[in-house]
């Protein structure tokens, strides 16, 4: 006779409590939105466990990219649109993941340059609740890379650079291929100042401050050599935003020094009060 205390086996799976929601942000991707959200569809309904919807997210396009993401919404269920009018994947992550419900909230670049096989692994340490952050890394062993040289070159000297000012234990700061607990995205988010490309190394340092856990899964991917972002320009950029971040950081640390020192400085003449009126 089966135990009643006992729950069924399919009440207890992941996939019965976890909600994922993806988000692609798209900024003219006429030609590759419409390969890549069916790709991304047909892979969610045959091999993922857990419950999923899709958000593309339109940065303020001016092709014909609204048009065919609205089609697509329309085409495909659980895949919606969100339309901005400002340009910046940082500032279109911002606005899907706050208005998200989902437990996870992931995103992915439209392109699919990381193989999607790498999504469940991504994804399911936040759902069995062994990390908090969970990112694609083209660094760790494992991964297979297929790109420009000179991209590969300022890539890792980005990420070396990152460690150097920061200390680090993550590996890759700028792979488009991350999902977090949304209870996380809550308190992270409103301390992200950038919304552009450096959105995702600004990310991951605070919740690296704040000590969340993340995990990091190596990926396969191949660059997009339709690519329209300026990798050395936007990293000279991100160079600013890191002196930012750092000095954002240390006025934090001396924030906390003089408050230690202060409640410090507080107990020992409040210890010394109490000996002098004989309360100790």
């Amino acid at each position: 006779m089966v135990n009643a205390s006992v729950p069924r086996r399919d009440d207890t799976l992941p996939y019965k409590q976890e909600s994922v929601e993806v988000v692609v942000p798209v900024y003219n991707e006429e030609e590759a939105l419409p390969k890549s959200i069916p790709a991304l569809y047909d892979y969610l309904t045959e091999y993922f466990p857990y419950e999923w919807s899709v958000v593309i997210a339109d940065n303020a396009s001016t092709d014909a990219t609204p048009s065919i993401a609205e089609g697509l919404a329309a085409r495909y269920p659980r895949v919606s649109m969100l339309r901005l009018e400002e340009k910046g994947r940082g500032r279109a992550l911002k606005a899907a993941w706050s208005a998200s419900g989902a437990d996870i909230v992931a995103y992915m670049d439209v392109d699919l340059s990381t193989n999607l096989w790498s999504f469940l692994p991504l994804v399911a340490p936040l759902a069995t609740g062994h990390s908090d952050v969970a990112i694609g890394s083209r660094l760790l062993k494992g991964a297979t890379v297929t790109r420009q040289w000179r991209r590969e070159v300022i890539s890792r000297c980005y990420n070396l650079l990152v460690k150097v000012m920061f200390r680090n234990r993550f590996s890759d700061a700028q792979c488009g291929f991350k999902a977090l607990k949304r209870v996380a995205a809550e308190e992270l988010l409103p301390e992200i100042e950038d919304n552009e490309w450096f959105f995702d190394t600004e990310l991951l340092l605070a919740a690296e401050r704040r000590g969340y856990r993340i995990s990091e899964v190596p990926v396969d991917w191949i660059e997009d050599l339709d690519s329209r972002v300026d990798v050395a320009s936007t990293a000279l950029k991100d160079v600013k935003r890191l002196l930012r971040v750092r000095e954002d950081h240390l006025r934090r640390w001396l924030h906390g020094r003089r408050k230690g020192s202060a409640g410090q400085e507080e107990s020992v003449n409040r210890s010394v009060t109490n000996r002098k009126f004989g309360l100790q």
